[in-house]
């Protein structure tokens, strides 16, 4: 049975219960990008891939900007008002949407989801060392699985939620703007467009808000790491920075090139079913495959890990899964390559999960700071879309994804067999980190 921290068995899982929360919310903001995508290309009347991508980018981005600042934020405020002033910033981010709606700015748009990025980035920073290291070390992916089921279960629902409202008879309307000869009349039909996207937006911005206030009164304990040494297989080792973890750094990488990835099976799978040449009705569901896809992923996860198979060998399983399903949706054409880069979503389910906690295992007093070096690695969500929108410009669909997927793939093999174990004494295979320390004084 796994230990837990000292205290009411109550508060862990009230604790538990609220990270879960916290999980669903950005999963249900991130994953609306595969929605913007098409909806902004269309209302803002854009004419490449590689410029609606830009969505992907002004979000990922974000993190790489934020993820450093967060750390230093979280280490004077706590995870708990960290939390709160993430959930803050993304209401901000969502206000955002309303100016940028009515004057129908793309780049406004992309200034919102750039905020909502920099909200996201700090509630990631804290959540997820939060979740790691409040109980075994080797039960966190068991622990990151079910906030992976939370999170997913929202990233599917969330794009059929708003493709019903704002790509709503979407072929329609984008036959009616492409037809439309008098200015007037097609500024109006973008107009009415571009409307649709503010009822949910300002509706989000309240929830968020409200959210933020609940994370600030909650019973949520605080987790000292500070006072951890980092510490390594043979005995207790004083490190002076975090960037004397090389498992750490080769984990940022890691978390790079896998968030890609999992971006590119998400976010671009309808601009990759666009290009074969299916309609925008159809393309505007293809995420909620990918998400429902990882939602069974993590459910095997929950159940397997670690009683039936430990952590580093799930991940190593889920690259090359991820590597065999890559040349399937190569391979193949139409409704069954769609397929393919769907199932794309039970290879990645279990990636987050287990580079996390096997990245900043040892890092004692540098969880916060290696938790946001981790939190930069989601830039890949930005530079993965912008490789596959230039390739495509020159090859195939199929070709484009090839290229721009697979060595991620290949990388986290790598990571899976000997990455995680870089820079630690022979025979540290196994993780073994206590749970850290639960502040007794702020259990309420």
């Amino acid at each position: 049975m796994e230990q837990r921290p000292k205290g009411p068995t109550r508060q862990y899982l009230v604790s538990i219960a609220i990270i879960g929360v916290l999980f669903f919310v950005f999963g249900f903001v991130t994953w609306l990008n595969g929605t913007l995508i098409p909806f902004l290309r269309l209302a803002c009347d854009l004419h490449s891939d590689a410029l609606a991508l830009l969505v992907t980018f002004a979000f990922y981005i974000a993190y790489f900007c934020l993820a450093v600042p967060s750390s230093f934020i979280l280490s004077k405020s706590g995870y708990r008002k960290g939390m709160s002033l993430g959930l803050g910033i993304m209401a901000v981010g969502a206000l955002v949407f309303i100016p940028a709606a009515i004057g129908r700015n793309y780049w406004l748009f992309l200034g919102g989801l750039f905020v909502q990025g920099m909200g996201l980035a700090l509630l990631q920073t804290a959540s997820n060392p939060y979740i790691s290291v409040i109980g075994p070390i080797q039960s966190a992916a068991r622990r990151i699985s079910i906030m992976g089921i939370c999170n997913k279960v929202a990233g599917a629902l969330s794009p059929v939620i708003l493709s019903s409202i704002i790509l709503k008879r979407a072929s329609a309307v984008e036959s009616q703007i492409k037809e439309a000869t008098d200015p007037t009349l097609r500024g109006d039909l973008l107009r009415e467009l571009s409307h649709r996207v503010i009822p949910p937006y300002l509706a989000m911005a309240v929830v968020l808000g409200m959210l933020g206030l609940m994370i600030l009164i909650s019973p949520l304990p605080e987790i000292d790491t500070n006072q951890e040494e980092a510490k390594d297989r043979d005995g207790w080792l004083a490190k002076t920075s975090v960037f004397a973890f090389p498992h750490l750094l080769l984990g940022v990488v890691c978390i790079f090139v896998y968030v890609g990835a999992e971006v590119m099976a998400g976010d671009v799978i309808g601009t990759y079913g666009k290009a074969l040449g299916m309609s925008l009705d159809v393309t505007k569901n293809f995420t909620s495959y990918t998400l429902w896809s990882m939602v069974g992923g993590y459910a095997i996860g929950v159940a397997a890990i670690p009683r039936y198979i430990k952590q580093e060998n799930a991940l190593k399983l889920c690259a090359l899964l991820g590597a065999l399903f890559t040349l399937l949706a190569f391979a193949t054409s139409g409704y069954t390559s769609i397929l393919f880069i769907a199932l794309l979503g039970l290879a990645n389910s279990l990636m987050w999960p287990a580079i996390f906690p096997m990245a900043i295992n040892g890092l004692g007093r540098f969880t916060k700071t290696g938790s946001a070096l981790l939190i930069m690695g989601i830039a890949g969500g930005a530079v993965l879309p912008q490789i596959y929108a230039r390739l495509s410009q020159s090859l195939s669909p199929q070709s484009a994804f090839l290229l721009s997927i697979m060595p991620c793939y290949l990388y986290i093999l790598y990571y899976s067999t000997s990455g995680y174990r870089a820079g630690k004494s022979s025979g540290t295979g196994v993780l073994s980190r206590e749970p850290a320390t639960v502040r007794r004084d702020s259990i309420a």
